[in-house]
């Protein structure tokens, strides 16, 4: 069973400080994407197992096939979260995670 909404979310071990943290030092910036001025922000959706692992990574707002590629491979390579919870038992829930692509 999926919860699309749940009592208790979904979190990244330390927070959502901890998952930009995590993000800033594990995005790679595609070098194609950077060289054409290429930016904005990537919805990424996926599933939290009850075990924390993640699953089903899907964009469902895009904004350049590279920068995707780049999102979903990130949260793909991410550790496991703390799984939602429904009734006080950890739960399947789908999560949206915006990442933002800007050029320094």
């Amino acid at each position: 069973m999926l919860f699309r909404s749940v009592e208790e979310n979904p979190e990244f071990n330390g927070g959502m400080v901890k998952l930009y943290e995590y993000l800033e030092k594990n995005i790679q910036y595609p070098e194609m994407a950077k060289e054409n001025g290429i930016q904005g922000r990537v919805y990424v959706q996926f599933v939290v197992l009850k075990d924390g692992t993640i699953r089903d990574v899907k964009v469902v707002k895009s904004v350049h096939k590279t920068l995707d590629n780049e999102a979903k491979r990130v949260v793909k390579t991410m550790p496991k979260w703390t799984p939602g919870k429904q009734r006080g038992k950890a739960v399947n829930a789908r999560f949206t995670l915006p990442i933002k692509f800007r050029i320094s």
